[in-house]
């Protein structure tokens, strides 16, 4: 298969907070790649045309402007092998108490400990690493969930993604799980993803946003991946859907917003036990409902 490759330097300076906006947006085709001894970066992305390439970079500069960069981006085909080499450089797997997420080039050498479980990840356009702050905050939140109160609880991963949360949970041993999301391709790489790790038919991927996509819906883990502005926005349809005695779990916050999340939600959800956390430059908040 065909690999191309964008890619332009941007500021150091500038790196943490295109990060952040990239984060943010879910944005899974982009990332920044920071070499601080050498005082570098760049932005990066990996397509399976120019086509997509060239349509990925409008969409940047057209939310953003382009007066960070230091030049235009160069696009270029990558052999095989180059592609591959390039996340083996930056993606490395990673484990929370008993689950690990591992990337799928170390299926024929990664040693599963006795009792645990494994997520393979693909370096692909679509499924990203779990690296990110956002997404270990909710993946431990999920782990710790499971270690406290087993895995009969149902699980819903609103703004799913390319489906790691959804699958996190299913290899915990989660029975019933609901991942949605308002981007159909992010539905259909879930359920690719699903397949690569055996899971397919496991987990009920489907189309809505925070509105349709919990109508009629509840849940003892409510996991919520999503930009701050988002989550306030839909506050009532959040906390409807978490069962009694469930879990309401928030990330995709920066730190300097996390008061006024918190706020918000604290301020409607009267009786929830409210607690949060810090990851680099990213929290998380862990709203509880009375049984």
């Amino acid at each position: 298969m065909a690999v191309f490759e964008l890619k332009t330097e941007v500021p150091l300076a500038a790196a943490p907070a295109l990060e952040g906006w990239l984060a943010e947006r879910e944005e899974q085709r982009l990332m920044v790649i920071e070499d601080k001894p050498s005082g570098r970066a760049w932005l990066t992305g990996y397509f399976a045309s120019p086509v997509e390439a060239g349509a990925a970079w409008r969409d940047l500069t057209e939310a953003i402007g382009a007066d960070w960069t230091k030049a235009a981006p160069q696009v270029r085909e990558l052999p095989d092998e180059d592609w591959k080499n390039s996340y083996k450089a930056h993606f490395k797997a990673w484990k929370f108490d008993r689950l690990n997420w591992v990337p799928v080039w170390e299926r024929e050498t990664f040693v599963l400990p006795a009792g645990e479980e494994v997520l393979w990840l693909d370096p692909g356009m679509a499924f990203g690493t779990g690296n990110h702050e956002t997404t270990r905050l909710c993946c431990e939140r999920l782990a710790r969930f499971a270690a406290a109160r087993g895995s009969s609880s149902r699980v819903i991963d609103a703004g799913c993604g390319s489906g790691i949360l959804a699958l996190s949970a299913a290899k915990l041993g989660f029975g019933q799980i609901a991942g949605f999301d308002n981007d159909p391709e992010a539905i259909r790489v879930s359920g690719e993803n699903a397949a690569l790790n055996g899971l397919a038919g496991r987990i009920d991927f489907y189309v809505g946003d925070l509105s349709t996509g919990l109508s009629g819906r509840s849940a003892e883990l409510m996991l919520a991946n999503i930009q701050a502005d988002v989550l306030t926005r839909f506050v009532p349809e959040l906390l409807a859907a978490v069962a009694p005695g469930g879990q309401l779990v928030l990330s995709g916050i920066l730190s300097q917003e996390l008061a006024a999340v918190r706020t918000t939600f604290a301020g409607i959800a009267a009786g929830w036990r409210v607690e949060s956390r810090e990851l680099g430059e990213w929290a998380d908040l862990a709203l509880t409902r009375p049984s």
